[in-house]
């Protein structure tokens, strides 16, 4: 029994090691350089160097409205980088909005190798920088952060309180993607990583929109409710009908952008 139980230890000491060497390039799928800048569109923007905490150097965006109804400061997603991400930020653009998107450690021109407390120490960069001079005075600030993004724009707004948060195609924690296979949602027990979108939310205050596709064939939209269901205070959950989680235009442009400008709106009140 004895010899059993040390051969059932170091296998599960062997899995867990094999986990949390995977767990990064499971999470993560950064794309080195840059293919495509806002001024492919036509739009004015500034290229921001933040230092981290533990060394690294990453690039980021900020995208000027002239004449702003909020400034957004976007999380993009785990795929890709900026170049990949360029539409939709200049969408935010056009639409008047100030916008602010970084690349994380890894992804594009910034440096070093993605993992979760990397993301939170990249966060923490971007924040010195919004919050010692990079933002304008007296317009709202909005954290918004899709899919992965999600939660580090929860982590964001839980270190320093933004006017509001959009949390699109987001998830409460890791597991919650992992429902539909129970192999990965087992081996999920071993790994460092949660991504805890609802947790970081607990302590966040600011007025909250939740955005989910109900056809999103990465994050389930059981997901999204469930995200939603564990926020408090001011909370609203829209549905985008025959959205898909890689959609680079919304399925529903006028229910989504509906919703985005009445959040807006009541902030701005």
């Amino acid at each position: 029994m004895t010899g059993a139980l040390a051969l059932a230890l170091v296998a599960l000491i062997g899995l867990t090691l094999l986990v949390r060497l995977a767990e990064r390039h499971l999470a993560f799928y950064p794309f080195p350089g840059e293919t495509r800048t806002p001024a492919a569109f036509g739009l004015p923007f500034d290229r921001v160097t933040l230092a981290t905490s533990d060394g690294e150097t990453l690039q980021a965006w900020w995208m000027p409205a002239e004449l702003p109804r909020a400034q957004i400061v976007y999380f993009h997603g785990n795929g890709g980088n900026l170049s990949l991400w360029a539409d939709i930020l200049a969408d935010l653009q056009q639409r008047g909005f100030s916008v602010f998107a970084l690349d994380y450690r890894g992804y594009g021109r910034s440096t070093g190798q993605p993992s979760e407390p990397g993301l939170y120490r990249d966060v923490d960069a971007a924040l010195a920088w919004l919050h010692g001079g990079g933002l304008a005075p007296d317009v709202p600030v909005i954290y918004w952060g899709r899919s992965l993004g999600a939660a580090a724009a929860a982590y964001a707004a839980s270190r320093h309180a933004p006017d509001g948060v959009v949390l699109e195609a987001g998830f409460p924690h890791m597991r919650a993607m992992l429902t539909g296979s129970p192999l990965l949602w087992t081996l999920s027990w071993l790994s460092s990583y949660e991504f805890p979108t609802a947790r970081f939310m607990q302590a966040v205050t600011a007025p909250a929109l939740v955005l989910h596709g109900d056809q999103d064939r990465v994050v389930p939209y059981a997901a999204g409710q469930r995200l939603h269901a564990a926020l408090s205070g001011e909370t609203q959950f829209v549905t985008i009908a025959g959205g898909d989680h890689n959609d680079s235009e919304p399925a529903q442009p006028e229910v989504y952008w509906a919703a985005v400008d009445a959040f807006v709106d009541r902030l701005r009140r």
